[in-house]
Order: C-alpha cells, then structure tokens, then sequence
C-alpha cells in the first residue's frame, strides 16, 4: 500500500506542474481593460515611447522560447496596427524591462530580437491613435513557443513574423490596454 503510495506521487511529481497552472501576462504598467499611461504612448502623442514592463508565468511544458507582440485592432487602415514584436526570448527569460523595445536597449535579453513594427522600424511603437478617435485597443500577447529560435531576424516583417508565431505558438497569454488623445 504504501509503495503504491510514494509510486503515485513520484508520477505526479514527474507529470510537471500542477493541474489547473495557466499561462499568464502581467505588468505593472498595463492593467487589462485599463488606459495605457503617457509614459507607453508615442512621442507624436506627447508621450516617452517607453515599452511596458511585463511578466509571464504558468507556460506549457515543451516552452523552448517567448515573444511579445502589441497590436492595435482599432488603426483605421482596417489592417490594425503592430507597434512591436520581439521574438527568441530565451526560455528562462520571464519578463521585459520596461523600456526593453527602445532602439539598442541593453534591456532586451541575449539573444532576443525586435522585428519590425509598422513603422518600419525594429521598435517599440507606443499608442497615438487619430486625435478625436475613440480609445483603441492595444493587444499586448506573449507567445510560449515549440522551437528555442525562429528563422528571422530583426529585418522580418510584422507578416513574417505573425507566421512564424501562428505556426509554432504552444499557448498565449493576452492582456489589453487602451489609449486615446
């Protein structure tokens, strides 16, 4: 009876984390449903470009590397709009410092890189939509990924780049601020 016991604990212990763990996103400077602070908007906007700190935890067995997207749903252009994609965050990396996307930020972990956002620029882009527009949506995701690298570099696309996620994303985790002028 008991080796049966100390069996069935030693394969529980072995089966990984605890049932019911999630895969979440936070920050401290983005609460989900909330206004983005002046500090994240684009200085177009008045505000410090600065990207938000984030945290995540909870990633499914078999995570090999991260990455971080922002994406507006709301841009006019009826396409949205990428303001930053960072992707090969290193599997032991659970977070960004705020101010990680700024251009040559000693921020962003080895071997990460930024890919380019609609700008065109391999950066953070921070919210400004159209004056008088209605608060837009800033999709802010991490994506727990199957491979420790994707084939890209910071030259790749913001289409290049969603590809590579969609095709080898194992979960992700959302959390969505909002900002208008």
């Amino acid at each position: 009876m008991m080796r049966a016991w100390i069996a069935g604990v030693l394969l529980a212990a072995a089966a990984g984390p605890a049932l019911g763990a999630e895969f979440k996103l936070l920050s401290t400077d983005v609460k989900s449903g909330s206004p983005m602070s002046i500090a994240q908007a684009d200085t177009n906007c008045g505000g410090n470009n600065i990207s938000p700190a984030l945290s995540w935890s909870g990633e499914p067995a078999g995570a090999q590397s991260f990455a971080v997207t922002i994406y507006d749903p709301d841009a006019r252009n009826g396409a949205g709009w990428w303001h930053w994609a960072v992707f090969n965050i290193p599997a032991g990396v659970h977070g960004l410092a705020a101010g990680a996307g700024s251009p040559g930020s000693k921020e962003l972990p080895a071997g990460a890189a930024q890919g380019r956002n609609d700008l065109g620029v391999s950066a953070y882009n921070g919210p400004c939509p159209p004056a008088g527009d209605h608060a837009h949506h800033y999709e802010i995701t991490v994506y727990a990924l199957r491979l420790a690298r994707l084939p890209l570099n910071e030259a790749a696309s913001d289409a290049e780049i969603g590809r590579a996620l969609q095709a080898n994303a194992l979960a992700t985790a959302k959390i969505v601020g909002r900002y208008a002028r």
